[in-house]
């Protein structure tokens, strides 16, 4: 039963370090037992730049998550993201050797370990390979080839790399503080998973995810995933331009940001005044909100015009019925929506992991900045289902399973299954508790 099994998420990001402790409950839906947070003092733009105080965040954050649900953690659901995320297309095939059987599990495996075999950059790792579509003995447009009666099998895969380095860092600095990294999962993947609904994924949508460092993109079609992306942009970049602007403390500007920043300076009343404690005996500073908002609306024209211009050198912008999501932490920002959909005339809404989630004392868990610490939970729950189905059991699957690079077993974790439903790149035997 899933609702014996407890999963954690760990998001270890830009701004916040966040364990999350989550469990089933009868009706299938999310409870979440326990919530740990840190300030993220180690981590620069999506990428760990200080080990010991990434290790110190993670302890502080599983403490308090610890505390709160009374589990002892132990393995994790670790999210990955940083500019040095790139992805491609590629195509791929297998001629099978006994023709009068039909194409198996372990034969699509086999196909997709393949792609984990792809020469990558010096330095880069494949993290994840995500099928688009098949085509059995050059009959195209065939989204689950298993039962089908074919030769060779081909397959158009998604594959998504990461530098090893920081692959590496995000390990060390689990292990560090006492714990096992069960997936390693791509944060616009995990934030995906929490705020989308199948049939946005199935109309065609572009979650964006702002970040403390970065904006993470991810789009789909069809209900698969077409195409991703990470900006080196996120909420801390506003709260720069508002500490240079205005010239105040980090924490003020970062403050100012929170309670009074608005995305449409025409939105800010002419006349609002914040005063600002002075430095050290100086007069109290007084903030102009239209002029705060002015050096926001500045910054964040400029992140949604990348991440359109991302959208439509991926393929897709004509595509989108359902428009965009947006979903992290500077989804907050007021006004957002409505300078998002003039800058790209696209339908818009704010993304909250609430579909997914049952009642919880945790009520703080339903912020939007949570949406990729959500997904992580689920995505663990998604390797659940597929050690449940008994994908794990065939030999033939064990057998091309072996040669896989070491990261494809450490990585993908119930992605396949979310995005086809029918693979099974990473079972082995281990619970995530």
């Amino acid at each position: 039963m899933q609702n014996d099994k407890i999963v954690v998420g760990l998001d270890i990001g830009t701004t916040k370090v966040c364990a999350l402790v989550g469990r089933k409950n009868e009706f299938g839906k999310l409870e979440i037992l326990g919530m740990g947070k840190a300030a993220s003092e180690g981590v620069v733009r999506g990428i760990v730049s200080n080990i010991d105080k990434t290790v110190e965040a993670i302890k502080k954050a599983i403490r308090q998550a610890e505390e709160q649900s009374g589990i002892n953690i132990g393995v994790v659901n670790v999210g990955i993201a940083g500019q040095h995320i790139k992805s491609l297309q590629h195509n791929g095939s297998i001629t099978r050797q006994v023709t009068d059987h039909e194409i198996t599990v372990a034969d699509v495996n086999r196909l997709t370990n393949d792609m984990y075999r792809l020469v990558t950059p010096p330095g880069s790792e494949i993290i994840h390979v995500m099928p688009q579509e098949y085509k059995v003995d050059f009959e195209e447009g065939i989204v689950d080839p298993v039962g089908m009666s074919g030769v060779r099998l081909e397959g158009n895969f998604h594959i998504i790399t990461a530098q090893s380095n920081a692959i590496n860092n995000i390990n060390k600095c689990a292990t560090r503080a006492g714990l096992t990294v069960e997936n390693l999962i791509l944060e616009p993947l995990a934030s995906c998973m929490s705020v989308l609904s199948d049939e946005e994924k199935e109309a065609g949508v572009a979650l964006v995810d702002i970040g403390g460092g970065t904006t993470d993109l991810a789009i789909f079609k069809d209900n698969i995933i077409r195409h991703t992306a990470v900006l080196p942009f996120g909420g801390n970049i506003i709260t720069s331009d508002i500490k240079q602007g205005c010239m105040v403390m980090q924490n003020q500007a970062e403050q100012l940001k929170v309670k009074f920043g608005k995305a449409i300076a025409d939105e800010a009343s002419e006349n609002e005044i914040v005063s600002i404690p002075g430095l050290r005996d100086r007069t109290p500073k007084e903030i102009s909100l239209k002029n705060l908002a002015y050096i926001i609306e500045a910054r964040m024209e400029e992140i949604v015009e990348l991440v359109y211009a991302e959208i439509v050198r991926s393929g897709y912008a004509n595509n989108l019925a359902a428009g965009i999501v947006i979903t992290g932490g500077g989804a907050q920002l007021q006004n957002l929506v409505q300078l998002v959909e003039y800058i790209t005339g696209m339908d818009t809404r704010i993304g909250y992991p609430n579909e997914h989630l049952g009642k919880s004392k945790i009520d703080a868990v339903k912020s939007p900045m949570y949406a990729t610490s959500v997904g992580l939970v689920l995505a663990g729950y998604q390797s659940i289902d597929q050690l449940a189905a008994g994908y794990s059991d065939t030999p033939e699957q064990n057998e091309y399973q072996k040669p896989a690079q070491k990261v494809a077993k450490e990585s993908n974790g119930g992605l396949f299954q979310m995005i086809k439903g029918f693979l099974s790149d990473d079972i082995d035997n281990k619970q995530s508790y």
